[in-house]
C-alpha cells in the first residue's frame, strides 16, 4: 500500500492539473460502501497536504474536490441503504465487513445523526453508517446536512498532518495570524465549527429532545 500511496504521489506532484480531481475520486471511493476498505484516501491526503505546504499543489481546488468526493461518496452509500432497505444486511458481499456493519448499525442506533458526522473520523465505519443510515430510513435532509457538514471538516483535517509535517511547527501559529498559512486558517475555523456542532449535538442528548440524534 506505502507503494501505491508513494506511485499516486509522485503522479500528482508532476501532473498538479489532475490532483484535484484524482483526491476527489479517492475520498469518494473511500466512502462508498464495500469499495473503501480498499481505497488509502486518507494516506493520500497527508501526502498531498505535505504537497500544497511545499506549493507544488494549490490549496483551493484539493478542497473543493476532496470534499465534493467525499460528500458524494457518503451520499451514494446512503441511497444504496436506502433504496435496499433492511434487507441489505443479508447481502452476501457483506457478510465480510460483518463486524463493522455491527458496530455501525449499533452506533446508529445510539447517536442518530450524529453518526454520520463522526463516523466519517472513524476509518471502517466511514462508508457503513450511510449505509446503516439509508437502510433504517433515515430523512434524506438530516443525513445529506450531516453528511456535507462534516466533509467540510474531514477534508482539511485529512490534509492537516503531513501539510503541518513539510511546513513545520510553525505553519500553524503563522497560518492563525494571517501570515502566511490559508490551509491552518481553515482548519482553524472548521475546528471552532465543529466544536460548536459538537456542543449543540450533546445539549440536545442531554436533554432529551432527541432532534438530530433521533435515527428516523
Amino acid at each position: 500500500m506505502e507503494g501505491v500511496i508513494h506511485d499516486l504521489g509522485a503522479f500528482i506532484a508532476r501532473n498538479s492539473v489532475w490532483a484535484g480531481p484524482l483526491l476527489g475520486l479517492m475520498t469518494f471511493g473511500e466512502a462508498v460502501v464495500l469499495v473503501g476498505a480498499f481505497v488509502p484516501a486518507t494516506a493520500l491526503m497527508a501526502a498531498t497536504g505535505a504537497l500544497v505546504a511545499t506549493g507544488v499543489l494549490p490549496l483551493g481546488p484539493v478542497l473543493v474536490w476532496g470534499c465534493i468526493g467525499a460528500i458524494l461518496g457518503e451520499a451514494l452509500s446512503y441511497h444504496l441503504g436506502r433504496r435496499a432497505g433492511p434487507a441489505i444486511w443479508r447481502h452476501r458481499r457483506l457478510y465480510s465487513q460483518r463486524r463493522s456493519v455491527a458496530r455501525a448499525r449499533l452506533y446508529f442506533r445510539r447517536y442518530g445523526a450524529a453518526s454520520i458526522f463522526l463516523g466519517r473520523f472513524l476509518g471502517p465505519l466511514q462508508a457503513v453508517v450511510p449505509l446503516t443510515a439509508g437502510a433504517t430510513g433515515m430523512g434524506a435532509g438530516r443525513f445529506h446536512a450531516a453528511n456535507v457538514l462534516s466533509a467540510l471538516i474531514w477534508t482539511p483535517a485529512m490534509l492537516a498532518p503531513g501539510y503541518f509535517a513539510a511546513g513545520g511547527l510553525g505553519a500553524l501559529p503563522a497560518g492563525i495570524l494571517g501570515e502566511s498559512s490559508p490551509l491552518a486558517s481553515w482548519i482553524a475555523a472548521v475546528v471552532a465549527m465543529a466544536l460548536g456542532c459538537l456542543l449543540i449535538l450533546q445539549s440536545l442528548r442531554n436533554d432529551g429532545s432527541g432532534g438530530i440524534l433521533r435515527p428516523a
